[in-house]
């Protein structure tokens, strides 16, 4: 196993665009080789060095991103993009962070500690990302413009999350310990999200896939039908078809009332 610390040293003013930060692009290089990688800070172009101390580590070529463990340290909460499009490997991070980390992964394993910022997990495809703190907006969903968000994978968090959680998922799995602000599953399409808390206006415009939500439900949307119930893990739970605004709509939301 390779261990890389990184030791954030900047004063966090500027954004930083880290998205080089993976055990795909670690993996069999020793501190001066990923010191040397360039981010953008702002619109400038700085070394990695300059923003962190990176601990030596056992440098192997045999070394592969599996083998890899990225450990983050210290003041993180404007570095965006960390683990977006890695495949394997483990980063933990032991702050909050900002957009878009974990954002496209296929695999491998991303714990933030702290809380993380909106689009974490954003279309990702594959892998685990775990959030111990709150979470806000798009949560597993898509980008501007884009078609899908999550197509595998899992999401849990472990706090609160913000609005429009797994927007246009298709497949993979959300799990969310805390309460969900607006409109968790917008046009969903596909895969599983489970609310353990509060939740206002689940599954709008929702296709396909199935929304769990154990706390209290504001607002449910009225183009829902009831069709049945259901004992989930010993509780009771209402069952709802929609969002019948949208033609073929499959969509399954599970309530308590």
């Amino acid at each position: 196993m390779q261990n890389i610390t990184l030791k954030s040293k900047y004063d966090g003013r500027i954004s930083v665009e880290a998205e080089i930060i993976t055990p795909d692009n670690f993996s069999g290089k020793d501190a001066k080789e990923i010191g040397d990688m360039s981010v953008f800070m702002g619109n400038k172009t700085v070394k990695l060095k300059d923003i962190f101390e990176v601990e030596p580590s056992e440098n192997s070529s045999e070394n592969s991103p599996k083998d890899t463990e990225i450990i983050i340290k210290g003041n993180t909460d404007r570095i965006k993009r960390i683990g977006e499009g890695m495949t394997s490997g483990r980063i933990v991070i032991e702050g909050d962070v900002d957009m878009h980390c974990g954002a496209m992964m296929r695999g491998g394993r991303i714990i933030v500690k702290g809380d993380a910022d909106s689009w974490a997990g954003r279309e990702m495809s594959g892998g685990e990302l775990v959030i111990e703190g709150d979470a806000k907006n798009y949560i597993g969903g898509a980008y501007r413009g884009e078609t899908y968000g999550m197509t595998g994978g899992k999401i849990t968090v472990k706090g609160n999350v913000g609005a429009y959680l797994g927007e246009k998922m298709k497949d993979g799995e959300i799990v969310v310990e805390g309460d969900a602000d607006m409109i968790p599953g917008m046009e969903m399409l596909g895969g599983k999200m489970i609310i353990k808390g509060d939740a206002i206006m689940p599954g709008g415009e929702m296709k396909g896939g199935t929304i769990i939500v154990k706390g209290k439900v504001t607002d449910r949307m009225p183009t829902f039908k009831m069709d049945g119930m259901e004992i989930i893990e010993g509780t009771e739970f209402n069952r709802y078809t929609g969002d019948l605004s949208v033609r073929r709509a499959k969509g399954i939301l599970y309530m308590k009332g």
